[in-house]
């Protein structure tokens, strides 16, 4: 250990003399290198070095500042650039490496008056690092607290909070680098390694703490991106560009803003990973398009499902409703010219999807499972009301002729054979709604039915079949037909056929009925004997009536009279509905037509006689004749009257059965 002892003379008056330069009278100084715990090596050895060392010792005048200001401003400045580029010529910034800086000095002198009082071996480099760690650290904190209370960064701070602030990452680099330019200004001349080691530290104690402000821009940016990108993404949709290219396109723009955004708020001096919140984004903007897919998807199914439904159930319906042998080939007809229809125009709106072959024929194959649907289900639906429409159909035929026309029960009519006919089209009908006949399969349905329900022979064949041919509908399957196709079982048709039987038999026997009253009220002439009886017996009262003319006179008058009342009282229309109610209607009638026929007899008497007999004669037979031709009018309009009574009772009897 080497000390240094310096002994200081003072000059003497003379040589500080206002105006001498320093060199002509320097003060005189004397350096003693004392060498402590003196080893072997000889002093001889040692002497020489020293000495050497001293030889380096640089000595630089300086200009008068007085008398020549500006050469010496310029030397002061020549001086300074050796100090600051060591890598220079002359440079003696290596020379500094042990100097203190002035700030350090005095923690720096205690400290080494403490090392040499504790005899730590005089470890003064050391004492050096401890120093720098100290003063860097105090510099450092000085810089932290100083950058949190910067009123730059709280603005941007507090403004990154509610949204993201444009030009972010260049104001936030800005006051960072303030802070650590004025860190590196103030511990330049402490020790390196430590000098770099607490900027580190400050760095990242600032970067943790602009860590959340940046995050929140990053969230603002990936937020305000996605809402962007979803608002250009529905507009696209909604002027008709292709899902697929849309979604591409504005995924591939607003990425790209996203990474311009992202280039604006990046901080240079960490180094940050922004992959996650950029592929949280991709992930966001995934997720919506997949969302917005399967929605529109969706729609475009429930679109071309509800044109299926509309297209299918209304028709189907009405051919059920109409069931005969071509009903099934013409509701499978339909639903192939409706599927297909359909399928074509569900193919064409995917193409603009982008979806793979598998996923596409999947949804078309499920587009025609639900056509096939559709028809089962209104199928099944009519099934349910089989009885209703048997019944309809029974009441349609028994009740109207070919033209349509409400039948009148005459007579004429064969009433058993229209019966048949309409329980066999009730029938038919039946065997129709049994099952689904969708595909090309055979069944059996309409002739077992018809064997067990409708071809009976007599009483005896029917109790016989009772116990064979019924047999075949005592089953809950149909032969050759799944369960899953059937939709009315055998023993349901057998129950609903008995169901049926039993609620048309009246309708059945009111039309005989009415047959057979309308049989009696035409039938008012007396039996054939009664005539022959009638004609044996009054043949004295015959002969009396040729002998005297003058009674044929008043007999033609009589009948003539009776004709008139017959026509006018319209006596066979009122019999029609039964001898009762054609009484009480008569006795109604009677009385006010006798005393129109007398008023009109009155007032033809009290006209003006004529001198001609026979004038007068022509007169009154063309007034009797006139009169006969309104009663035959009075007697054809109450006719029309009564048929159109007769019909509208039919008519309601009808909708009553």
């Amino acid at each position: 250990m080497i000390l240094v002892v310096s002994k200081l003379q003072q000059a003497s008056s003379e040589d500080c003399i206002p105006g001498h330069d320093a060199i002509v009278s320097p003060r005189k100084t004397t350096l003693m290198f004392v060498i402590r715990d003196k080893t072997r090596t000889p002093l001889e050895n040692l002497e020489p070095v020293l000495r050497e060392d001293i030889q380096k010792v640089e000595v630089v005048a300086l200009s008068s500042y007085e008398e020549k200001e500006e050469l010496f401003k310029e030397q002061v400045a020549n001086l300074r650039q050796r100090f600051f580029h060591s890598i220079a010529p002359g440079g003696l910034a290596g020379d500094r490496r042990g100097v203190v800086p002035a700030s350090g000095f005095l923690f720096s002198a205690q400290q080494i008056w403490k090392v040499i009082k504790e005899n730590k071996d005089l470890d003064l480099p050391a004492h050096k690092v401890m120093v720098a760690t100290v003063r860097c650290e105090e510099i450092a904190n000085e810089k932290y607290a100083g950058f949190t209370a910067n009123e730059s960064w709280c603005l941007l701070e507090e403004a990154v909070q509610s949204g993201p602030v444009a030009g972010f990452g260049k104001k936030l680099n800005s006051i960072l680098y303030t802070s650590l330019s004025e860190y590196d200004a103030e511990a330049t001349y402490f020790d390196e390694g430590v000098r770099s080691a607490k900027r580190k530290l400050l760095e990242e104690k600032l970067l943790q703490l602009v860590q959340p402000a940046h995050h929140s821009m990053l969230g603002h940016l990936r937020s305000g991106t996605l809402e962007k990108f979803k608002e250009a993404f529905e507009k696209a949709l909604n002027d008709g560009e292709g899902f697929s290219v849309a979604a591409r396109n504005c995924s591939e723009s607003y990425m790209a803003l996203f990474d311009e955004g992202y280039e604006d708020a990046v901080i240079e001096l960490s180094n940050w990973d922004s992959s996650k919140v950029r592929d949280k984004l991709r992930r966001d903007i995934d997720a919506h398009v997949d969302s917005v897919r399967a929605a529109k998807l969706s729609e475009l199914t429930s679109s071309y499902e509800a044109k299926l439904n509309e297209a299918l159930s209304g028709p189907v319906e009405a051919l059920l409703d109409g069931a005969n042998d071509d009903t099934w080939p013409s509701i499978k007809k339909l639903l192939q010219r409706e599927t297909e229809s359909a399928v074509s125009g569900l193919s064409n709106a995917l193409s603009g999807f982008d979806m793979d072959e598998k996923t596409k024929e999947k949804m078309l194959t499920g587009l025609k499972d639900y056509a096939r649907g559709v028809v089962e289900t209104k199928a099944r639906e009519e099934a349910g009301r089989a009885l209703i429409r048997m019944k309809d159909r029974f009441s349609t035929l028994f009740s109207h002729d070919s033209d349509s026309m409400p039948r009148v029960w005459t007579g004429k009519e064969d009433i058993r054979a229209i019966t048949k006919t309409a329980r066999s089209a009730s029938l038919k009908l039946l065997s129709v709604m049994a099952a689904i006949r969708l595909d090309d399969d055979v069944d059996n349905i309409e002739n077992t039915l018809t064997s067990a329900l409708v071809d009976t022979k007599n009483n005896a064949a029917i109790t016989d079949r009772s116990i064979t041919t019924f047999d075949s509908l005592a089953s809950s399957t149909w032969e050759q037909v799944p369960p899953a196709k059937t939709l009315i079982t055998p023993v349901q048709c057998k129950s609903l056929w008995r169901q049926f039987r039993a609620e048309t038999e009246y309708t059945v026997t009111q039309a005989i009925s009415a047959q057979e009253a309308n049989k009696r009220s035409n039938n008012w002439l007396p039996p054939p004997w009664a005539i022959v009886a009638l004609v044996v017996l009054g043949f004295n009262e015959f002969m009396t009536l040729l002998r005297n003319p003058l009674y044929l006179g008043v007999i033609f008058v009589g009948f003539l009279i009776i004709k008139a009342l017959w026509v006018q009282l319209d006596i066979s229309g009122e019999f029609r509905n039964g001898a009762l109610p054609g009484i009480l209607s008569l006795s109604t009638k009677f009385l006010p037509t006798v005393m129109n026929l007398l008023r009109k007899l009155a007032e033809e008497g009290q006209m003006p006689a004529t001198n001609n007999s026979q004038t007068n004669q022509a007169v009154a037979s063309k007034n009797f004749q006139n009169g006969s031709t309104r009663s035959n009018m009075s007697s054809s309009a109450s006719s029309g009257i009564t048929a159109s009574g007769n019909e509208n009772e039919y008519s309601s009897s009808t909708k009553e059965e």
